[in-house]
């Protein structure tokens, strides 16, 4: 059947599910508009929605960093773009699916906008992020009304481009496709499929995964209709206005909490990938006012030559993460009033503002370090709320070659590697995790991988003594071992190897990310950075990719040696760091020596200050 019988077949097929929900569950009572319980029975629903079109995106999608690591995101939006709830995938999105909706409604009007549309975009300026993610869009009609999108954003492994190395614009990157419309009234524009098909390496799986993202659209349009069929059009988008309500509440509350001021921060990123050694600045400034927050932007570097750029929506998301997670990180589902109370200020040609023909491939790596920033501006003024810096970056190293089997060119990713997040200020940081900026992203399967490439993982462990030393420790980095079974070319954007995640109150820094090349002459160490272009790898050549670990919280010296002494155990904490860095002594069967420990802390540094209190606005 060809793909335009099969969309007039599904969408006759959708209207007439429609029509029975509507006939069988249209309820004998009907709810008020502010009925508490109807609010929380559409809560609930709206989130089962959004997962479930997860759920089918995972089961139909083709390529592994879709179904094994969730590169993706799916949601539900109101007739004006608004964010109703969006499938917990990557956080960044929060602002950026949002806008792609708005730009839609835009472009085409509200008038030229029918039952049957889908739309599609990766505008990378418009989305914040890279051509590689596709953004769908279908609107949901009901009684003849426009209520609401489903929308689904999934990275596709390849959209043409250059292959390797660093790309200095966007057209180098891969084919670039404005608004359009994929589906119109039912019927797909079959040249535009044809023009994606030619401009990919992979069309069978590239087209497998846009079928995918079409059934993860269609799957949020139908349950959302069940919504709106059983408990009526009003009713249902009443409870989604007092579900936003709440959560700005919430939201607000909690930022009374915080005492006013204005707070800074600076950190840096490595280098972006062309000007080798020339540090990237970032710094951020947080005002308080009350229950309302500014985060400025505005003095983070400019646009870069490489392609570590993101657009405006990036930008807004970094704040709204970072606000998300300080006010109101349990407040379900994740939707437009939670930010209603919260302003961000930017400046045009950012890093995370970035103007055309700015590079955006590795767009996801400075904003993570970003939100890390903002954390840390806030620590002098809600020191219970933010962690110390985390490892903020995906390792997501890429190789490339010919399979001698088949003959066939392969292209090679591995899922975020993971790493150690910073230490709390009543609890240790997360070892092994996945990356702020994705969310709830996994690494890929040891067996995935090998199965699907020409590779031998011939390690996957922590990284000993990776974490950073405090009253409360750093989470620790991972070592991955890969080994090449056939000729292949390695390409690694990795940031953060000597800008590494710093301590809060005292504690100590972890380790930086490192990625080095192992060939037949041994392991190359003297890299500058953790960048590694167009590396040929000879069979039984490999590469290790160690990411770093979290920053410490308070002073070591105030450790309770015996959490000590089973770090060390545990090989979490080398013996060497458990003595210079947390002054513990051990004993010859690894326990703590408490009388040498409390002798030897009395000779070291006192723990650092906290840093002065923020000025007031």
């Amino acid at each position: 059947m060809s793909s335009r019988k099969s969309a007039a077949a599904s969408k006759s097929a959708r209207k007439s599910a429609v029509k029975k929900v509507a006939k069988k569950s249209t309820p004998a009572r009907r709810f008020a508009a502010s009925d508490p319980v109807l609010t929380e029975i559409i809560r609930n629903g709206v989130l089962a929605v959004t997962e479930e079109m997860k759920s089918n995106l995972m089961r139909t999608a083709y390529n592994m960093i879709i179904y094994e690591a969730l590169d993706f995101t799916v949601g539900l939006f109101t007739a004006e773009g608004d964010t109703i709830s969006i499938g917990l995938g990557l956080p960044m999105f929060i602002r950026g699916m949002s806008q792609t909706v708005r730009a839609k409604i835009q472009h085409f009007g509200r008038d030229n906008i029918r039952p049957g549309d889908i739309f599609v975009t990766n505008d990378a300026y418009l989305t914040g992020s890279h051509l590689n993610h596709f953004t769908f869009s279908l609107p949901i009609f009901f009684e003849g009304e426009l209520c609401a999108f489903a929308c689904c954003m999934a990275h596709w492994p390849d959209v043409g481009g250059t292959l390797g190395g660093v790309t200095t614009d966007i057209y180098s990157e891969g084919i670039q496709i404005p608004i359009v419309k994929y589906q119109k009234a039912g019927v797909v524009n079959e040249d535009l499929v044809e023009i994606i098909r030619m401009n990919v390496r992979d069309p069978d799986r590239a087209m497998g995964d846009l079928r995918a993202q079409i059934t993860a659209v269609t799957t949020g349009e139908r349950r959302f209709s069940e919504l709106l069929a059983r408990y009526g059009r009003v009713e249902t988008l009443s409870a989604i206005r007092h579900i936003m309500e709440q959560s700005e509440r919430a939201a607000r509350a909690r930022t009374r909490d915080i005492p006013d001021g204005v707070y800074e921060a600076t950190s840096y990123m490595d280098d972006d990938g062309v000007d080798i050694g020339k540090r990237v600045p970032i710094k951020v400034r947080v005002i308080v006012s009350g229950e309302e927050m500014t985060i400025d932007l505005s003095e983070v570097a400019k646009q870069v030559r490489g392609f570590y750029n993101s657009g405006e929506t990036t930008g807004y998301a970094c704040a709204q993460v970072a606000y998300k997670c300080v006010t109101s990180p349990t407040d379900y589902p994740i939707n437009e009033g939670s930010f209603r109370s919260l302003k961000v200020v930017l400046a045009p040609g950012t890093i995370v503002s970035a103007v055309k023909p700015a590079a955006m491939r590795w767009w996801m790596t400075f904003p993570m370090t970003i939100v890390d920033t903002i954390f840390k501006a806030l620590e002098t003024a809600i020191p219970d709320r933010v962690i110390a810096g985390h490892h903020a970056d995906l390792l997501a190293v890429r190789v490339h070659g010919i399979a001698p089997r088949t003959g066939a060119f392969f292209m090679g990713s591995f899922g975020p590697l993971g790493g150690g997040w910073g230490a709390k200020m009543t609890e240790d940081g997360m070892s092994a995790t996945v990356c702020l900026n994705d969310g709830d992203t996994h690494n890929s399967p040891v067996e995935s991988v090998e199965s699907k490439y020409p590779l031998f993982i011939e390690r996957l462990s922590l990284r000993d003594g990776s974490g950073g030393a405090g009253k409360f420790r750093g989470g620790l980095g991972i070592e991955r071992k890969v080994v090449a079974r056939v000729p292949m070319t390695l390409n690694a954007q990795v940031d953060r190897m000597h800008c590494a995640p710093w301590g809060l109150d005292g504690g100590l820094d972890g380790f930086g990310n490192e990625v080095t090349v192992d060939l037949d002459s041994g392991e190359v160490r003297d890299a500058p950075n953790a960048k590694v272009f167009m590396q040929r790898l000879a069979p039984k050549e490999g590469f290790y990719a160690r990411s770093g670990g979290g920053g410490g919280f308070g002073s070591p010296l105030e450790r309770d040696p015996a959490r000590v002494a089973f770090d060390v155990l545990e090989g979490y904490v080398t013996p060497q760091s458990a003595r210079n860095d947390y002054g513990v002594v051990l004993k010859a069967d690894g326990s703590a020596d408490m009388g040498a420990t409390t002798a030897l802390r009395l000779t070291m540094a006192p723990p650092a200050p906290r840093p002065k209190r923020a000025r007031k606005p």
